[in-house]
This record gives C-alpha cells, sequence and structure tokens, in this order.
C-alpha cells in the first residue's frame, strides 16, 4: 500500500494538525503524522485500546508520561502504554513534527480525557 501525503486531508485537533495516513483502511495499525506548531498542546489523555509510539521528526516537544516529564528531540521515541496517562507540548518557537503509531490502530471512542 503507498499512500501519497498529497491524498490525505489533514485535521485539526486542538490546534494539532493531524495527517492520519490510515483512516480510510480497517488495518491492525495506524499512522499519522503531527504537526505541533508552537505553544500547541495534546492535553491528558489515555487509550483504553492502543499502544501508542511517538517518534519525534523534528523540533522539539516536552513529553509527560505518567509522572515523569522529558525533553525529546529529533530521532527520540517514547512508547505510550494503554492505559497510560500522557501529554505534550511544544514549548518552543518553532514547529516540531512527531509521527504517531497506534497498535491496534486508532479508534476515538476509546481515547480517554479525564479533564474533560
Amino acid at each position: 500500500m503507498f499512500i501519497p501525503k498529497q491524498a490525505v486531508t489533514p485535521i485539526d485537533f486542538e490546534g494539532l494538525t493531524i495527517t492520519d495516513y490510515t483512516a480510510s483502511g480497517n488495518l491492525s495499525s495506524s499512522c499519522a503524522l503531527i504537526r505541533v506548531s508552537p505553544g500547541v498542546s495534546h492535553r491528558k489523555s489515555f487509550s483504553k485500546r492502543s499502544d501508542k509510539y511517538y517518534i519525534v521528526i523534528s523540533g522539539t516537544i516536552r513529553f509527560t508520561l505518567g509522572e515523569e516529564t522529558r525533553t525529546m528531540n529529533a530521532g527520540d521515541f517514547c512508547l505510550v502504554p494503554q492505559g497510560k496517562l500522557f501529554s505534550y507540548a511544544n514549548l518552543s518557537g518553532e514547529e516540531a513534527e512527531i509521527i504517531l503509531f497506534h497498535t491496534p490502530s486508532f479508534d476515538i471512542e476509546n481515547e480517554v480525557f479525564p479533564d474533560g
């Protein structure tokens, strides 16, 4: 399966620009490119269904996994196990990009946002 970037329409999710390459397929895993503008964050959440695999492609992301917070740069990786609370933010002045894989595939119905 080949999917050119121009064949996918990005969506806005609370300021994050998400290009989900696998949204139209019924696959065992999913893959998305996420652009995180300066000052934008992903609020605390966890998945009841999937493990999440994040790889920073460019820029800097401040990532919180449970009680631990780290600054991640291009090439850094974070595994968010199913059920583990996480959040991230771009606190820099430059856009950041991350790749996200969900296994099993992403399902919004199984994402939990404890703060509302």
